[in-house]
């Protein structure tokens, strides 16, 4: 089974606000992910709105033809505006407002009544939850009490040790993912994720069903253009 290729379009956005106007246009851009072979559309608006914007959110939905993806902080207002929206899937992460980027999952023990409150709410709406878990498999086990669908394998620290040892990087990974399986949980990953370190990722994981991956994919996209990218992302996926 193939593993799905979300991208995650942030960083256009970034690219956008550092100039204001409309340039890039991010809704345009993510329609031509689409059109290019992405199989599905991630973004993760912020409460200072430095990239995504809750308008790009609602400007979204209505033209997407593949999964959209929501991630972030399950607080209001972005709760209010993942139950307006109402996308395929709203992926829970712990990150702090004044996080530059994601840097760890949830400890899903200690924050059981919440999360468990929380995947009730958006699954009450017909939204499909995945918790953002680092590779460890009581934190597998955990989300899984919590009643969420799937759980998102943080998977900084693979891509940091990928080169050293590619073996040792991912066994904790591998670990997680079996305990996935056992728990009836869907499994997707995400963070630094690039073309040297995808495939071995993909190949060595059982049951990977999505990736999400932005800032490498738009790095690589200033060399190789953004249709030749996300067809290389694809073919590592394979």
């Amino acid at each position: 089974m193939e593993t799905r290729l979300s991208v995650n379009i942030n960083k256009i956005a970034t690219l956008r606000n550092a100039r204001g106007g409309n340039m890039p246009n991010v809704l345009q851009c993510a329609l031509d992910c689409e059109r290019f072979g992405a199989q599905g559309i991630t973004v993760h608006p912020r409460p200072d709105e430095r990239h995504i914007r809750r308008q790009d959110v609602l400007d979204l939905k209505p033209v997407l033809t593949t999964e959209f993806n929501i991630e972030g902080n399950p607080k209001d207002p972005f709760n209010q505006l993942v139950l307006s929206v109402l996308p395929a899937q709203v992926t829970l992460v712990p990150d702090a407002e004044n996080a530059i980027t994601s840097n760890a999952g949830w400890d899903t023990i200690a924050n059981r009544e919440f999360l468990k409150k929380t995947c009730k709410m958006f699954k009450d709406a017909g939204i499909r939850v995945s918790i953002f878990v680092d590779p460890v498999e009581d934190m597998v086990k955990g989300a899984a009490e919590c009643g969420c669908d799937r759980v998102e394998l943080y998977t900084e620290a693979y891509a940091r040790d990928f080169k050293a040892n590619r073996e040792q990087a991912i066994e904790p990974y591998y670990m997680a993912a079996v305990q996935a399986q056992k728990c009836g949980l869907g499994l997707n990953a995400g963070h630094d994720l690039n073309l040297d370190n995808l495939r071995y990722f993909a190949q060595t994981i059982p049951g990977l069903l999505e990736v999400s991956i932005g800032h490498a994919l738009i790095c690589d996209a200033l060399y190789l253009g953004l249709e030749n990218t996300i067809r290389a992302y694809r073919r590592e996926l394979l």
